[in-house]
């Protein structure tokens, strides 16, 4: 099951915050620390103070000394250290783990709140293998008709990180959860019927966690002034109050973060108008039992014979799987 602590990389940019701050109060540039104390090459510090690096405690401890540090806060940063120094550990805690999935799930790690708009697909932390399975062969298509590698992983073995990062959702003391999902994500051109009708199922059963929240935004609804949000995004607000806030934009093709709170803020403002358009979060689960419903008789018996009513009882806190299978 995915860590309930924040991830190495989010560990190092907070030791890298903290150290740039402490430099910056003692009144030091990065050329006159790498004089003080030695070290052969600038590159070092700043690959510190960017989080890029696996942080040795020793290279810390001269940092915290060199900039008068408080005992108090020496003790904070070492621990974060040691945090930020054990990706295999972390990296244990996931049954399966790619790449292109290593990136979320950092993100997702150690989260106090989740909040996700995406305008044709379902979020990948609610996609059931079905619809992540159609989702990654079609995109390696794309790849393939450009004439480039797609450099992803087995397909297969894709799907199953993508996987590995959902029972995040059905912890006990898992992040709270919102989505404001399109009606488009859900409609005939996102697959075939049994595909739909799987995650159909699946949302009904997400949406009754008590720190899930699903919102469905129809096809014809306005948002306040014929407002069009231009990409999909996910905002991360973390346990410790200390790390920022972050925002992903998924692009497709190529995904951006920003830790930036302008730019963090104006998504959070247009998160919150998708919100206020969009179905309630009882009228969404009223709409997706229906669909389901439609859907029944074209899904295919297997798919089909469990059922939305079903789904509830199928799920057990702490199974660590989100399908039925």
């Amino acid at each position: 099951m995915p860590p309930a602590v924040p991830s190495p990389i989010l560990r190092r940019r907070r030791l890298g915050t903290e150290l740039r701050r402490l430099r910056e109060s003692a009144g030091l540039t990065g050329d006159q620390v790498i004089e003080r104390i030695g070290w052969a090459s600038a590159s070092k510090l700043s690959r510190l103070e960017n989080g890029r690096s696996r942080p040795d405690p020793d290279d810390v401890r001269v940092l915290l000394e060199l900039y008068g540090a408080e005992e108090e806060l020496r003790a904070e940063l070492l621990g974060i250290t040691e945090e930020a120094g054990d990706m295999r550990a972390w990296r244990r805690s996931y049954p399966v783990m790619t790449q292109q999935q290593l990136g979320w799930a950092e993100l997702e790690a150690g989260c106090a709140e989740i909040r996700e708009y995406n305008p044709v697909l379902v979020p990948g932390l609610l996609q059931t293998s079905g619809y992540a399975r159609l989702r990654i062969m079609s995109a390696n298509r794309a790849a393939d008709a450009a004439g480039e590698p797609d450099g992803a992983e087995d397909p297969e073995t894709e799907v199953q990180a993508r996987l590995a990062r959902q029972p995040l959702l059905d912890r006990a003391d898992g992040p709270r959860y919102t989505a404001v999902l399109e009606e488009a994500a859900l409609g005939h051109r996102a697959g075939p019927p049994e595909v739909l009708h799987e995650q159909l199922v699946q949302l009904c059963e997400l949406a009754m966690l008590p720190n899930v929240t699903l919102h469905l935004l129809l096809r014809d609804t306005r948002i306040g002034e014929f407002y069009l949000p231009p990409t999909a995004f996910s905002l991360y607000r973390f346990a410790d109050p200390q790390d920022p806030e972050t925002l992903a934009i998924e692009g497709g093709f190529i995904d951006a973060m920003s830790t930036e709170a302008n730019t963090v803020n104006r998504y959070k403002v247009a998160f919150e108008w998708l919100c206020s358009a969009a179905l309630s979060a009882s009228d969404t689960l009223t709409w997706l039992f229906t669909a389901t419903g439609r859907l029944t008789d074209t899904a295919a018996p297997s798919t089909a014979a469990a059922g939305p009513a079903a789904a509830p009882a199928q799920r057990r806190r702490h199974s660590g799987r989100l399908t039925e299978r």
